[in-house]
């Protein structure tokens, strides 16, 4: 485990499922229009952010946090690639960053991993 990235991950996830409850229509309109129910969605992964940034820092829940936030990283990942192919829908965004988040997800999920000390068991 990596205390200091343990807790960054904590106040980034802290902070990210805290502003899908602050500013929930933002967050709507990044959810791809073939998903049903956008605002349950919104709220749904914003309490599985904050869920995850405590489990993290509670030694005896961190792998399974761990990899609920890795399954969520995963779970929005569609929304992603759907904001990079239709740049257009999301104003003033660059493409080039919508493009950006695509392989910084991945690399999230790596620090997650590494940060955490996760295994896969075989």
């Amino acid at each position: 485990m990596h205390r200091p990235s343990v807790y960054l991950i904590a106040l980034l996830f802290t902070t990210a499922g805290t502003a899908h409850f602050v500013w929930p229509s933002a967050f709507v309109r990044l959810v791809p229009p073939y998903l049903p129910a956008p605002h349950a969605l919104v709220y749904a992964s914003g309490a599985a952010e904050l869920l995850g940034a405590l489990g993290v820092v509670v030694p005896e829940l961190r792998g399974y946090a761990g990899w609920g936030l890795i399954v969520l990283l995963l779970a929005v990942f569609p929304a992603n690639v759907h904001m990079a192919l239709h740049p257009a829908d999301f104003g003033r965004i660059p493409a080039w960053a919508l493009y950006l988040r695509l392989p910084l997800q991945f690399a999230l999920i790596g620090w997650i991993y590494w940060a955490l000390g996760l295994r896969v068991e075989t």
